[in-house]
């Protein structure tokens, strides 16, 4: 069976860098943190008091009233984005065939605070079970990809993955599988997450993952340096559409890129530390590059899941030594959660982005804040620090692995008849 090629025809995002997909891209390639004090709620007495929450964002700039209060937050990230990758992608179009258009979306909490704030109020009670009608559909993650369906009356595929922090990521490989299968024509994908809460926070606090710096919020996402103490949570969403390549030429799509691969792997290992020597990232990176039948030496451009972590970092960096053998010197590989913190099961889907703009403009975002170099880490590695490269990309490799030793991998290339 002649597998059919999947192109990217829609774009959306909403980030702590901006709300479009040119306000994210612009923070990005100029270096700019997402990191503030928390204002969801008050953090005075938790270990860490800041975080990359989305600026600026009020419900009712996007929805009605009474429509806003059925959604958890993450929900809402996720009906945003997707109506600009719609949008974007004119697949508002009634000419086409809504069965062959499906949603698979990722998200690897749900509504975290529809879940804290339900069962708080249950707990203050009396004990007599008042609970939100809405509850149960505002919490369970899968909620996220039946709203945009019923939006836009997509009747293919519908379902949500959730694998942590590799959860958008598998989502898009998911999508990618069932396009290049003839399954369906178009999905629109990605991931969400809302977890900057008192449950987020604690939770990650409690197991020692967030970076502690209050006194400088803006530098404490500092992948690769030596003074890394631990991610920065984010929050926000990404989508984009996927379509199979005739499809989109027969509409007249504007095309971004191709995707050409996806892998998958278990490090097998931990519940939340990932292998040592990055064995679990090492086959992950190596599924994916004989999915897309390529070679090492063709990638550009790495998008790392460096989320700032002491024995995260080193995995990965020593994996891509192993894989890429001398070619990782030639590399250019950087963390943008230097700058967006660490959406989780979103992360895949705005690094994907990041990465399909780097392809499509020439520019390789930085890792910033970088201030001491750590003798754990190969000096010929160029982690593209603090300042934004110019150079050709034509493949692009993102990275994303979450708790549970879930690691996914997905490439892109610079599209060409």
């Amino acid at each position: 069976m002649e597998l059919k090629r999947v192109v990217v025809t829609g774009l959306g995002a909403l980030t702590p860098l901006g709300n479009t997909v040119s306000e994210y891209w612009n923070g990005l390639v100029n270096g700019v943190s997402g990191a503030a004090p928390i204002t969801r709620f008050d953090a005075s007495k938790f270990k860490t008091q800041f975080a990359c929450e989305v600026k600026g964002y009020d419900p009712e700039h996007y929805f009605e009233r009474k429509e806003a209060r059925k959604m958890d937050l993450f929900t809402q990230f996720a009906v945003i984005v997707a109506d600009q990758a719609v949008k974007d992608a004119n697949l508002e179009d009634e000419s086409l065939d809504k069965d062959r258009i499906g949603v698979i979306w990722g998200s690897g909490i749900g509504g975290l605070r529809t879940f804290q704030e339900e069962c708080v109020n249950f707990a203050n009670g009396d004990g007599t079970p008042r609970f939100n009608p809405f509850f149960i559909p505002k919490m369970i993650a899968d909620i996220s990809a039946g709203h945009i369906s019923i939006k836009y009356g997509f009747r293919g595929p519908n379902f949500v993955t959730v694998s942590a922090c590799a959860s958008a990521t598998n989502a898009l490989i998911d999508s990618f599988n069932y396009i290049r299968l003839g399954m369906v024509d178009v999905v629109v994908s990605g991931g969400s997450e809302a977890a900057v809460t008192e449950a987020g926070v604690g939770g990650f606090n409690a197991l020692k993952a967030l970076s502690e710096r209050n006194d400088s919020p803006e530098t404490a996402s500092r992948p690769f340096d030596k003074d890394r103490d631990g991610f920065v949570l984010g929050e926000g969403a990404a989508a984009i559409v996927l379509e199979e390549y005739e499809h989109a030429k027969a509409r007249g799509a504007k095309i971004y890129a191709e995707i050409i691969g996806g892998g998958m792997s278990a490090d097998a290992y931990h519940i939340t530390a990932p292998h040592p020597d990055g064995l679990g990232a090492r086959n992950v990176m190596q599924n994916a590059l004989r999915d897309a039948g390529i070679k090492p030496e063709q990638v550009d451009y790495i998008n790392v899941h460096g989320t700032s972590t002491p024995l995260g970092d080193v995995g990965e960096a020593k994996a891509i030594e192993y894989v890429f053998g001398d070619h990782a010197y030639n590399l250019n590989i950087s963390s943008t959660k230097s700058m967006t913190g660490h959406l989780l099961g979103a992360a895949g889907a705005i690094e994907a982005v990041a990465s399909i703009l780097a392809i499509q403009n020439g520019i390789v975002p930085p890792t910033i804040n970088h201030f001491t170099d750590d003798e754990q880490f190969n000096p010929k590695l160029n982690f593209t620090f603090n300042k934004a490269q110019e150079r050709e990309v034509n493949i692009a490799l993102s990275n994303t692995f979450g708790f549970g030793g879930h690691n996914t991998s997905v490439i892109f290339k610079k599209f060409s008849e």
